[in-house]
This record gives structure tokens, C-alpha cells and sequence, in this order.
């Protein structure tokens, strides 16, 4: 679920733009909670200490799984909530503090955004695929 509050016009009316015109003044970019909400899953699956957990439907298994993620967007602030898998064995609280601060960074040098909160919710904890030798 994407809770967008506060929302902003896409784009204002467009001045005459020219070669001399700020870029400031050329209009305006809003990036959508959607896109920070996949911004903030692909980090989340790309980081080391994470990995896809099985889903399974009436106890078939169905594939797999990466991380999810809610956006609480107000103004130029935003809050993430993830849910994810966890490699294990492993440090489970610095490897969710390392997540946040390279999830925190990215969004904010990506969108703009200042991130308030990056809440975590360790969904399961996953031992390493075995390489099966036959």
C-alpha cells in the first residue's frame, strides 16, 4: 500500500524556456511514492545480507520472493517500511543498520527526498542456498 499525502502538480505551467532561463525556473519534477517504493525494494534486494524467500499458496510453493516496501510520502519527507528475508547465520541488527544507511543515502541522492525513517520488519531468516552436487 502507497499512502501519498500532501500531493504536488506534476508539473506547473511551463515558462517561456530559453538558453537564458534558470534551470530552476523550467518547471518542476515530482517523483511519484511508487517509484521510491521500487527504488527502495531493488536496493533491498541487491544487498548482500538479504535474500528471496519462498512463497507458497495453500502450502505449494509458487516461486520466490524479494523484499516489499510501503511509502508514506508528505511533502519532501519520506518514510519507508520494509519487509525482507535475511541471509543466516549473520549479524541480523547490523546487517538492517547497514540496509538502512545505504537505502537512506541512495533515496535521498536518487529522488531528492529527505528520508525520515527507514522501519525494517525481518520477514524470515534464510539459511545459504547449498549447491547441490549430483
Amino acid at each position: 500500500m502507497t499512502v501519498a499525502t500532501d500531493p504536488q502538480p506534476l508539473a506547473g505551467p511551463a515558462p517561456a524556456a530559453g538558453p537564458d532561463t534558470e534551470p530552476g525556473e523550467r518547471g518542476r519534477l515530482r517523483i511519484d511514492p511508487s517509484v521510491v517504493r521500487k527504488i527502495a525494494e531493488h536496493l533491498a534486494d541487491l544487498a548482500p545480507e538479504t535474500l528471496p524467500a519462498p512463497r507458497t499458496v495453500a502450502g505449494v510453493g509458487v516461486g520466490s520472493t524479494g523484499a516489499t516496501a510501503k511509502v508514506s510520502l508528505a511533502g519532501q519527507r519520506v518514510d519507508l517500511y520494509l519487509e525482507l528475508a535475511l541471509r543466516y547465520p549473520g549479524p541480523v541488527h547490523s546487517a538492517v543498520d547497514r540496509l538502512r544507511n545505504r537505502i537512506n543515502e541512495e533515496i535521498q541522492r536518487i529522488t531528492g527526498y529527505q528520508v525520515g525513517s527507514v522501519s525494517v520488519t525481518v520477514t524470515a531468516l534464510l539459511p545459504e542456498p547449498s549447491v547441490r552436487v549430483q
